[in-house]
């Protein structure tokens, strides 16, 4: 039995003037009776046919038509030409085909200039229910065109080191996903689904590993196909996007491929010259630091750089000399006979 042959109005008990509050009451009355959680599984036909009477009457549009179509089917029932029944059905059989719609409506204008004014009417709100009929199927095509899913962009801190040497980072991105109860399609029985809340969407976090290359500057964008908000209808994944964030720190600084250092020493240590570890991309490295060495002094480390296109910068490293904030009194004393040798004034 197709749609418009049921009785909606009687599935669910009510009149067909029946309003809108009045539908909603004997639905909810008939779902609790009939739901197969209440009644078992043999209760889950009746159940669906109270949930597709209450869902057709309680759209107006869909109510609208299917009051036109009931009106149809009523007409063919009580005309006694066979012909003019035959050709309503098949009108309506091939209510998809435009051309064929428009062709089948004029025949049937040419046709009922000699019928009585029921039949005007009949025309008048068959060809109304093909308007509609068109305009819901051109609405639900737009509907299900494959979207393709939003990007998503967030930012990923890292230390200078790491930047150097590459890394890999789990990362907490928050993505907005088809819910799981309706499938998009923002009703449940009826109802605004309680999951989504009628939005057809809910977001969520997801944690992903990614890997940070080696070498990679600051507010580099890193790219991680197909891990952004999904598509829906078929349509594409989005992207991730990566915003590199290196934090800061005064030692490391950039000059294009070269990484400039600075690192401290106490004043014996530049007096007398020593070895000092520095952290590089590949390790600490050993540098030696001269005798009588200045503050603001800088030494190469070559080849410890940043590598780009095949080519690879160097490590400068400038030396800082810092006064220890801790001096014992012994160490106060051995600065003050320092002082009486000295005998060139800076």
């Amino acid at each position: 039995m197709s749609d418009s042959q049921k009785n909606y109005y009687e599935i669910l008990g009510v009149e067909s003037a029946a309003t809108a509050e009045e539908l909603k009451s004997a639905y909810r009355k008939l779902a609790r009776k009939y739901h197969p959680d209440v009644a078992g599984n043999e209760s889950a036909e009746k159940f669906k046919e109270i949930t597709e009477a209450y869902d057709t009457l309680s759209d107006e549009t869909k109510r609208k038509r299917y009051d036109i179509l009931r009106g149809i089917f009523s007409y063919n029932k009580s005309t006694t030409d066979k012909t003019t029944q035959k050709e309503a059905q098949k009108a309506y059989r091939q209510a998809q085909n435009q051309e064929e719609i428009i062709k089948e409506a004029n025949k049937n204008r040419e046709k009922s200039q000699n019928q009585t004014s029921n039949t005007q009417d009949f025309s008048s709100m068959f060809n109304e229910f093909l308007d509609g009929f068109k305009q819901q199927s051109k609405s639900k095509k737009e509907t299900h065109r494959p979207i393709n899913g939003d990007n998503i962009t967030t930012d990923v801190v890292i230390t200078m080191g790491e930047a150097m040497s590459g890394i890999s980072k789990t990362v907490n991105i928050l993505s907005t996903q088809e819910c799981s109860n309706c499938h998009g399609r923002k009703f449940a029985n009826g109802y605004n689904c309680p999951v989504c809340d009628g939005l057809g969407t809910v977001s969520q976090h997801k944690k992903i590993t990614v890997k940070i290359p080696a070498n990679v500057k600051p507010n580099s964008k890193i790219r991680i196909p197909s891990e952004g908000n999904p598509g829906m209808y078929g349509g594409k994944n989005g992207d991730l996007y990566l915003n590199v964030v290196i934090e800061n720190n005064s030692n490391f600084k950039y000059d294009d491929l070269n990484v400039l250092f600075t690192i401290p020493i106490t004043p014996p240590e530049a007096v007398l010259g020593t070895t000092i570890n520095v952290p590089t991309a590949n390790g600490n490295v050993l540098m030696k630091i001269m005798p009588k060495t200045s503050s603001g002094q800088k030494y190469r480390l070559a080849g410890q750089g940043l590598t780009k296109d095949g080519k690879t910068g160097d490590m400068i490293v400038t030396v800082n000399i810092e006064i220890p904030q801790n001096l014992s009194d012994k160490e106060i004393e051995l600065y003050r006979q320092l002082k009486d040798f000295d005998k060139e004034k800076v």
